[in-house]
C-alpha cells in the first residue's frame, strides 16, 4: 500500500487490526493477524527481549511451550546478543524493531500487517527482513505492507494499492500500482506548481 502522507495508510491497518473502528462499512479478516504498526505494541519495557518473546506470544495465542521451542530460531535471527536478557527500556528503536519482527514472522500468523517498522533497522537486517517477507508470502501468508519504498514494493509485492485522501485511487500489480503512485505524485506537483506561477502572474498584474 502507497500513499503520499496523510492518505490514510497507516489508519486502514489501525482499521485491519481492529485497533481503529472504520468510520463506515465493514472489515472482514479471516485467519490469525499480527500487527506490526507501532514499534513498543505490546511490548513491556522493564521486561527482557527474552521474555517479552514469550509475553508477544502469549497475545497471539501461542502456548508456552511452542513459544519455547521457537525461542532459539528468534534470538538467532534477531542478533541481539546478549542485549536479548536486558530489559526492553534500553533497547534503540531499532533493536525494538528486531525484536518485534523475529516474533511476528516466527509465530505462523496467517495475515502479518508491517507498517515500514523494520525500515528503522540497519542495512543487513532490512536484507534479512525483506527476505522474510518473500519467504511468508510464498508460504500462503498475507503480507500487507505500507511503504514509501518504491524499491521495496517491487522487490517484495505481488499487488499494489495506491491511496489518496483516504481513498484507494488505483490498484493492480505492483509495476501498475507503482506507476499509478508516480503519475499521481507528478500530477500534484505539477499542477501545484502552475497554481503558484498564476499566483505569481496575478501579484505582478496587481502591483502594475
Amino acid at each position: 500500500i502507497i500513499g503520499r502522507n496523510g492518505a490514510g495508510k497507516s489508519t486502514l491497518l489501525k482499521v485491519l487490526a481492529g485497533v481503529t473502528p472504520p468510520s463506515r462499512g465493514r472489515v472482514e479478516v479471516h485467519g490469525r493477524i499480527f500487527p506490526m504498526i507501532e514499534l513498543n505494541a505490546g511490548v513491556h519495557p522493564e521486561l527482557t527481549g527474552r521474555e517479552n518473546t514469550y509475553l508477544l506470544g502469549a497475545i497471539m495465542g501461542v502456548s508456552g511451550h511452542r513459544m519455547a521451542s521457537l525461542l532459539p530460531e528468534i534470538e538467532e535471527f534477531v542478533e541481539l546478543g546478549d542485549w536479548f536478557d536486558r530489559p526492553v527500556r534500553t533497547y534503540s528503536s531499532g533493536m525494538v524493531a528486531r525484536l518485534g519482527f523475529g516474533v511476528a514472522t516466527r509465530i505462523e500468523s496467517d495475515i502479518l500487517l508491517i507498517d515500514e517498522t523494520f525500515a528503522v533497522g540497519d542495512l543487513k537486517f532490512q536484507n534479512k527482513s525483506l527476505a522474510r517477507i518473500k519467504e511468508l508470502r510464498e508460504s500462503g501468508a498475507t503480507v500487507i505492507l505500507v511503504t514509501h519504498s518504491l524499491d521495496m514494493l517491487q522487490f517484495i509485492a505481488q499487488r499494489g494499492i495506491v491511496l489518496d485522501e483516504w481513498a484507494i485511487v488505483a490498484e493492480g500489480s505492483a509495476l501498475e500500482g507503482l506507476r499509478a503512485y508516480e503519475q499521481l505524485v507528478f500530477g500534484k506537483e505539477r499542477l501545484r506548481l502552475e497554481q503558484r506561477g498564476r499566483c505569481g502572474q496575478d501579484g505582478k498584474e496587481l502591483a502594475m
